[in-house]
């Protein structure tokens, strides 16, 4: 089903995807990237044109506007989504690509002849014929993690402003870097947002009402080993790059990684490994939905660690572990009123809420934590952070309109 909102939030994702906005954790700035920046200054000028109030980019690189209130004894509602894309696959030079009238059969895609995207590998697109699907050209992911909810929540602040006879209380909305490095919530950001309760909208699937998520840790693995000519090795080298790949082969295969794991199943994950002979850097992200289970994991890898360093004393092994978020669940099933608003918006649409634990976190996960309940809402992305990734327009609209159903329905709280 067509609605108003189709033209205008495909011309924003188009819009948003084309500018490189990829992460980077080994920057050490904040924001990580500056190109990050490149949105969040055209989102600033975008909120001032449409009327919003009290823009700003603060100096860690958030986008924070406010939509005054309309109606009185409402609560103060955030509406939030980030501008990153990840780095684990290329975001540069993204050239977005709309499908539209889709037929229910398989895409190709204009720079990657050999790929193809159908209801056989991504099953949820069998249910979008008829559907606009926006996809990149094959050689990048497309972006709409997040910028689809970018897309959103500008489509309802320009409704919004546009219809002042819209009853709704404040909201505020803000526009996140950093999110696909964990870097995404500020301390500050909380006291700046003020609100009495948030929503991301980083969600896939329409119906998608979520409020738990994994918790998570961060595992760097140093390994020192000792460097000499290999013409002269003889009893000497101690080469820190098979060291580190028993470490990675020792740690479980079968029951413990992301692509052996699923519904509420941990792992810990390897996903870099840098140096030489002389060191080597691992890095680990290990997840859990309940902490023992996490502090299993973080265990485990240190067991590990030390198992390998009693193989060969002359090494150095470090294994540090950090906190990165906790599982929203912990404080929203304590309060479960803003994740009660959402589902009962879905219904007012029509649409089924679905609450699944979400295999990963969202900058909703640390808002919780520092106070501020924040679950997640879908926008209709699907097989984000590669090449196959897309989104249908109408399920893009449906978010969109729930987005304004909630801020419509907390007025009658």
């Amino acid at each position: 089903m067509r609605t108003d909102f189709d033209r205008e939030l495909e011309e924003r994702l188009v819009r948003y995807t084309a500018i490189d906005t990829q992460s980077d954790e080994n920057t050490g700035s904040k924001p990580s990237t500056a190109t990050q920046l490149d949105l969040q200054r055209l989102l600033v000028a975008e909120l001032a044109e449409i009327g919003a109030s009290e823009v700003r980019l603060t100096d860690y690189g958030a986008v924070l506007a406010t939509i005054p209130a309309t109606a009185d004894n409402a609560p103060t509602i955030g509406f939030l989504a980030h501008v990153d894309t990840a780095p684990q696959f290329n975001a540069t030079g993204v050239k977005p690509v709309v499908h539209r009238s889709y037929n229910g059969g398989a895409i190709s895609f204009a720079d990657a002849p050999a790929l193809t995207l159908s209801p056989e590998i991504s099953p949820r697109l069998g249910e979008k014929t008829g559907h606009d699907i926006i996809t990149a050209s094959g050689t990048t992911l497309l972006g709409a993690d997040d910028k689809a909810g970018v897309a959103v929540i500008m489509s309802a602040a320009r409704h919004l402003l546009a219809h002042p006879t819209v009853p709704h209380g404040k909201i505020r909305v803000a526009f996140t870097p950093d999110e696909e490095i964990g870097q995404g919530v500020d301390e500050r950001l909380p006291a700046d947002l003020g609100v009495d309760f948030a929503y991301t909208f980083d969600g896939a699937a329409v119906g998608e009402v979520e409020y738990e998520s994994f918790s998570a840790n961060g595992a760097v693995v140093t390994i020192k080993g000792v460097s000499i000519h290999p013409g002269t090795a003889k009893d000497k080298l101690v080469n820190a790059l098979h060291l580190g790949a028993k470490i990675v082969q020792t740690l479980p295969h079968v029951t413990m990684t992301p692509e052996t794991t699923e519904d509420r199943d941990g792992f810990i994950h390897v996903y870099e490994m840098k140096g030489s002979a002389a060191e080597v850097v691992l890095k680990f992200i290990l997840r859990d939905f309940e902490l023992d289970g996490l502090a299993a994991k973080g265990d485990l890898l240190r067991q590990v660690c030390a198992t390998v360093q009693a193989t060969e004393p002359r090494a150095e092994i470090a294994c540090a572990i950090r906190a990165q978020y906790r599982n929203m669940r912990y404080w929203l099933e304590k309060d479960m009123a803003p994740v009660d608003l959402a589902r009962n918006a879905c219904r007012d649409l029509g649409v089924e809420p679905i609450s699944v634990p979400i295999r990963g976190g969202t900058d909703g996960s640390r808002l919780t934590e520092m106070g501020v309940p924040c679950p997640n809402l879908f926008t209709g992305m699907q097989e984000i952070h590669g090449p196959l990734e897309w989104i249908s327009v109408q399920d893009m609209a449906v978010a969109t309109q729930l987005c304004l159903k909630i801020a419509e329905r907390a007025t009658r709280r």
